[in-house]
């Protein structure tokens, strides 16, 4: 399966996020998650029109995190940025960006869900990151971040 990542991957279609970890063992030992770099790879199976995408409030904060990672993916191309995701049990991070011993911990809410539902804390504990970014309405306005590029993140 991961020859076929690369091949997506290659084509700027698909790629598999590792779990971040602090030790690459473990990282490359677990399940990727799947990210897109376009939308309408997501959106066009969906069978949803416009109307009906924004109606649906999970599938809506599925294109909204998804639309982060891409942004993400995207940016980091070309860069010495590594993008990765943690999850532990039911507690998760969206994204981990990581450049050299620096590490930002970005998490994704697209409506009133509270922070609180996520794995941030449990994150902070183990990987003390130098940074942590809610996005959302309760934090980083959507369109301010989608504007803002990684690099400028870890200054």
């Amino acid at each position: 399966m991961a020859h076929y990542l690369d091949l997506l991957n290659g084509a700027g279609l698909l790629t598999g996020l590792q779990k971040f970890a602090n030790q690459s063992v473990r990282r490359k030992g677990s399940s990727p998650k799947f990210a897109v770099y376009n939308n309408a790879l997501m959106s066009a199976q969906s069978g949803k029109n416009c109307l009906e995408a924004m109606a649906d409030r999970v599938f809506l904060g599925r294109l909204i995190e998804s639309a982060v990672g891409a942004h993400l993916l995207k940016s980091i191309r070309g860069t010495q940025i590594e993008l990765f995701y943690w999850r532990e049990g039911d507690r998760e991070v969206d994204f981990v960006l990581q450049l050299g011993d620096k590490r930002i911990a970005i998490e994704v809410k697209s409506n009133q869900e509270s922070i609180r539902h996520s794995g941030i804390d449990s994150f902070v504990k183990q990987f003390k990151p130098n940074r942590i970014l809610l996005v959302g309405d309760q934090g980083i306005p959507l369109e301010t971040f989608l504007s803002t590029t990684p690099n400028s993140l870890f200054e």
